[in-house]
């Protein structure tokens, strides 16, 4: 059609490889924005609890469970001692 049909292929392949790639860094670029999104969104919630637990034990209520424990259940202690042997 284009009086090039020789080359078609080779030009095919070439463009679908730099398409491809071209792709995979865009997703690469999303994911990464994505992730430090995340990141970020992790730590305000981390300081939100801990602001929370601080105004919780300004106030007398240390003895309440967190908000982030679930009714009932009770937390483990990661500092008690566990039999290895």
């Amino acid at each position: 059609m284009d009086g090039q049909d020789s080359d078609d292929p080779k030009q095919s392949t070439s463009d679908m490889t730099a398409f491809v790639q071209n792709l995979l860094q865009q997703m690469q670029s999303r994911f990464q924005a994505m992730s430090d999104s995340i990141v970020t969104k992790k730590c305000r919630i981390d300081e939100l609890e801990s602001s929370i637990n601080d105004l919780r034990t300004e106030m007398g209520v240390e003895g309440s469970p967190s908000p982030s424990t679930a009714p009932g259940s009770k937390p483990e202690d990661p500092k008690s001692p566990v039999d290895t042997a």
